[in-house]
């Protein structure tokens, strides 16, 4: 593929920072500087959010039961559909049979029972309700099965390629795997959308506050209550996986996405995440390059209804350092491109954002359209032409 830079004051020297982290510096081999933090889980990752960048992993690509850390692409699903205008947290949710049907962990949904998106996504995020996670489904898709048709689908589209869903929920069906490289994906992609650990985060709350059958919620990630920066994910536990856990813990501009799979009880699990969040608390920082919000640049689209489309930051962009890594200077290019022409759909790939160590290439971050943009007419497209005769004359 073709590429220009586009150089719009882009080409920032940060000067004398930290050299960037290079993702197998520390994925605890034998004798790393990380090798024992995991000891006891069959597999773990840890990454840092915003970069994507790996600090440390064990097996972190066994295909291995994940129980309830599935609802974390549940409620992905769902947190992208609030964002696209799909569905409303103020929306209704009935529970059918077959949700209020569902075994182990649950908001004991009654059939026909109503509860809005945003009391259903609690009872998933902080009680893991696998009947909630079901009427979310339904809602959303018609069927948990076509739902779960989505949640392969998105899976594959994150590059999850250890990843095979059965249901919604993590409930014990044959075939229903990831790994912890999948599970950090999946959780990076749900941090996007910031206004998850409203809920994920939250310690207690209560459903049916007001009712006769007041339910009290209580986060089965204590991690949140106890570690400090914790503010989610989800646990999982079921027979077959043991203990599990994708957890997230932010502290200055550093988030940090850990996942341990096979633990065996939850002291040794919860200790073990800590364990891995103190490390690179300790040990790492991020470099800022854009803040959400921040303007990157303006893409030409040829031929299209506007041909100017200014480019912002839809989230942020950071580069992992080591602490006192005293190191050559870093950069970073807009790459758009060659010829981007019209129509293009909103969040269509339209170039990247690379980011350098001297001469070196240490990350590149996709970038996409923020809108969709239309065909213009010929008529538009006859005044444009028109136009540039006349400034050329």
């Amino acid at each position: 593929m073709c590429f220009r830079l586009f150089t719009l004051a882009l080409a920032i020297s940060l000067g004398a920072l930290p050299s960037a982290v290079w993702a197998e510096e520390a994925k605890g081999k034998p004798g790393g500087p990380a090798a024992d933090l995991a000891a006891n889980a069959r597999s773990a990752i840890l990454m840092d959010a915003d970069s994507g960048t790996v600090i440390y992993e064990k097996n972190s690509n066994a295909a291995l039961p994940p129980a309830s850390i599935t609802k974390i692409m549940t409620m992905l699903l769902v947190m992208e559909a609030i964002d696209e205008g799909r569905l409303k947290l103020s929306d209704k949710v009935q529970t059918s049979e077959y949700a209020a049907s569902m075994g182990g962990s649950q908001i004991f949904l009654e059939t026909g029972e109503e509860m809005t998106v945003e009391e259903m996504i609690k009872g998933v995020a902080m009680a893991s309700g696998n009947d909630a996670s079901v009427a979310l489904a339904e809602k959303l898709a018609g069927s948990e099965q076509q739902f779960v048709a989505m949640m392969n689908e998105k899976a594959e589209q994150l590059g999850m390629k250890d990843t095979r869903f059965v249901n919604c929920n993590g409930l014990p069906a044959e075939g229903h795997v990831s790994s912890a490289h999948d599970i950090a994906l999946m959780s990076r992609e749900l941090l996007k959308y910031e206004d998850i650990t409203k809920y994920t985060g939250l310690y207690q709350d209560y459903l049916r506050k007001d009712t006769a059958k007041p339910f009290w919620l209580v986060n089965t990630n204590k991690l949140v209550r106890f570690y400090h920066g914790a503010d989610g994910l989800k646990t999982g536990f079921t027979s077959e996986a043991k203990f599990c856990l994708s957890a997230t813990a932010r502290r200055d501009n550093l988030r940090l996405i850990a996942v341990v799979m096979g633990e065996p009880n939850t002291k040794t699990r919860n200790a073990e995440v800590s364990h891995l969040f103190d490390y690179a608390f300790a040990q790492y920082t991020n470099v800022p390059l854009y803040k959400k919000g921040d303007a990157i640049g303006t893409l030409t689209v040829e031929k299209g209804k506007v041909n100017k489309v200014p480019l912002v930051a839809k989230h942020s962009y950071s580069i992992l350092v080591k602490k006192g890594d005293a190191g050559k200077g870093i950069r970073h290019e807009l790459v758009l491109n060659e010829s981007v022409k019209a129509p293009i759909e909103n969040g269509e790939p339209i170039g990247k954002l690379v980011v350098y160590r001297g001469d070196q290439v240490v990350k590149e971050f996709p970038v996409e359209s923020p809108v969709a943009v239309d065909r213009a007419g010929w008529w538009t497209l006859l005044k444009r032409v028109t136009g540039q005769l006349f400034l050329v004359g």
